[in-house]
């Protein structure tokens, strides 16, 4: 995982968000890209990061540009996009605006095989045909302004707001019999607002709400078993954060820099079952309502210095309090970065990162949600702990293009979902939950290469040995070991340059894999693309077929213990056009975008 950052600013973007955002960007609007592998703590960021920096134009005319695209997907199902984009630039002023609206169905199937072992030793089959079909339909709009008060002072404003509308039906045949009905409405909003001083000093503020209701209504039967309720649930985050920062350069290739950030966040959600027919509220103890409060502090100190044109280094300390009804911690994370380069073009880099990943907000409530018609349910984990991750890496870059990199990592109470068959009655339960450990070895080698000026390629071989140990899983402790290996390659094939015609075709393999007590099999995909650019650069067309030999969806299997698992997962390849048309020369302004990621 990587976090790209933009001038300094942190985007939480999705990896669809960030393509195209990255995509928008002509290389001439790019000053440097700073490449981190274990971020310092003044960017507030852990792990990898991209640092781009785009060239400032004060002093330029104003100016107004846009972009209008239009995207279409068909797997089983179509999905389209539309996007269009405007982009103000003055002297001391400017302003973008973007909407997107985002349409279309999925169909999904999964054929589920089991062997189901309950404590008196009985054995059931569990084979199941499960057929889901959903449409949705998003809207998204984003508003920024930058004020430059004067020379490397600035004031900046975005505001984010997405709203989602989705149907799904599912059905379910075979040992088990269902119908399930859902519906859903999200919608988030988010403001932000960031002050630059001249003299290393920044502050900001943002405020984030999201709520996500949905209805659920489901009829099953299982044996003799039976399942009749309508389901009512939402999930509302109300989350603030705050954070002040101060760089200052002391000269002889002295820095130090130090800030504090302060985030907090009030879960308020419930989820209640009902009689499909009477309305009136069932008893039992899936019903739930919580409000839950967090709390994270942090504190953090660093400082870099250069010896020279070959020699850097970069090291930071953060302290950081975790504050939930549950879990009240302060924990350590040091960050170092040394580089070295020996001779133009060969650098040596040797970094330290510790990271923290929070669960999801809903992961974390203690409540009981229907999957799969019934036989599946979810449960919430409230005791669910952030999982904590350090890396050590060595890198080699040769002759500027050829990458050699090690890597050592280790994350306590590392959590996943798995599935567990219960020994008491015919359920599986899907459920996070916190390991002992999770370690991994990785060896990773990157090789571009041209064949003249009609072949760019570029090849990335990855080595790993996992280990994954849980000693009180259940009732089933594992400690399971295994050595994968994935390989990509990228091709860029240039037809003709004027017209301007390229394809594109990329594919990957992995080998059998794990996750818990999860086997995954071994997986690939083949992807190409054929890209028409037109209109002196401002239009482009794109063909495309993801996933040609629909060989991309894994179905992964639990053979372990009691456990007898394994869902076959249906996989379509997908064809897709998109055009883009950009007008008076359009840049896209760059944002941080909203960080989702904990959401429902």
């Amino acid at each position: 995982g990587v976090t790209v950052v933009i001038d300094d600013k942190v985007t939480t973007m999705s990896t669809e968000q960030l393509n195209t955002l990255l995509k928008s960007i002509p290389s001439s609007r790019i000053e440097k890209a700073e490449v981190m592998y274990s971020a310092p703590a003044r960017y507030q960021v852990r792990g990898a990061m991209i640092n781009i920096c785009l060239k400032q134009g004060g002093g330029n005319a104003p100016s107004f540009q846009g972009e209008l695209f239009s995207d279409y997907r068909q797997k089983h199902y179509e999905a389209l996009t539309e996007r269009a984009s405007l982009l103000y630039s003055g002297n001391k002023f400017s302003a973008d605006f973007l909407y997107s609206y985002g349409h279309g169905r999925n169909y999904f199937l999964t054929d589920k095989e089991a062997l189901h072992t309950l404590s008196d030793s009985h054995v059931y089959p569990m084979n199941t045909h499960e057929m889901q079909r959903s449409r949705h339909n998003t809207h998204s709009v984003r508003l920024g302004a930058d004020y430059l008060i004067a020379e490397e002072q600035q004031l900046s404003f975005v505001y984010n707001g997405t709203f989602t509308n989705g149907h799904n039906r599912t059905t379910v045949e075979g040992a088990q019999t269902s119908n399930t009905q859902t519906r859903s409405t999200d919608q988030l909003h988010n403001g932000r607002v960031d002050y630059r001083t001249p003299f290393g000093l920044k502050a900001g503020a943002e405020f984030t709400f999201y709520e996500s209701p949905s209805t659920q209504l489901l009829h099953s039967r299982l044996n003799d078993d039976e399942l009749d309720f309508l389901s009512d649930d939402c999930q509302r985050i109300n989350r603030w954060k705050f954070f002040l920062s101060e760089e200052q350069n002391l000269g002889k290739g002295w820095g130090i820099n130090y800030g504090a950030v302060y985030t907090t966040s009030i879960d308020h959600s419930h989820q209640y079952y009902y009689h499909p027919e009477s309305g009136e509220l069932l008893s039992g103890n899936n019903n739930m309502k919580s409000r839950r409060r967090e709390q994270t502090l942090n504190f953090y100190a660093g400082f870099n210095k250069s010896f020279g044109d070959k020699l850097s280094l970069d090291v930071s300390l953060a302290t950081e309090q975790f504050h939930t009804p549950v879990w009240n911690e302060w924990n350590l994370y040091p960050t170092l970065n040394l580089s070295y380069v020996p001779s133009a073009g060969n650098i040596w880099q040797l970094s330290f990162s510790s990271d923290k990943n929070y669960p999801d907000y809903w992961a974390t409530q203690d409540a009981i949600s229907y999957l799969g018609g019934g036989y599946s349910e979810i449960h919430g984990n409230p005791f669910l702990k952030p999982n904590i991750d350090y890396q050590a890496q060595l890198t080699y870059v040769l002759k500027s293009k050829y990458m050699f990199t090690a890597w050592y990592s280790q994350t306590k109470d590392y959590s996943t979902q798995t599935l567990y068959q219960s020994p008491d009655r015919l359920l599986e339960i899907y459920k996070y939950l916190n390991f002992d450990k999770k370690q991994q070895i990785g060896l990773q080698t990157v090789i571009p290469f041209k064949v003249k000026e009609w072949l760019s390629s570029r090849i990335t071989l990855i080595g790993v040995y996992d280990r994954q140990k849980d000693s009180d899983f259940w009732d089933i402790p594992f400690d399971r070991k295994i050595c994968y290996g994935m390989a990509h390659m990228n091709n860029t094939f240039t037809l003709s340059g004027k017209p301007d015609i390229k394809i594109i075709i990329s594919g990957m393999v992995r080998s059998k894999a794990q996750q818990g007590i999860y086997d995954l099999p071994a997986s690939g995909n083949v992807d190409a693309a054929i890209k028409y650019t037109f209109a002196k650069g401002k239009a482009l067309l794109t063909l495309r077929c993801n996933d040609i030999f629909e060989t991309g969806q894994i179905s992964p299997r639990i053979h372990f213990a009691t456990q007898n698992v394994t869902n076959n997962y249906s996989c379509f390849r997908e064809f897709g056009v998109s055009f883009t048309y950009k007008f008076g020369g359009y840049k896209e302004k760059q944002r941080e975008a909203v960080d989702t990621s904990r959401f429902k």
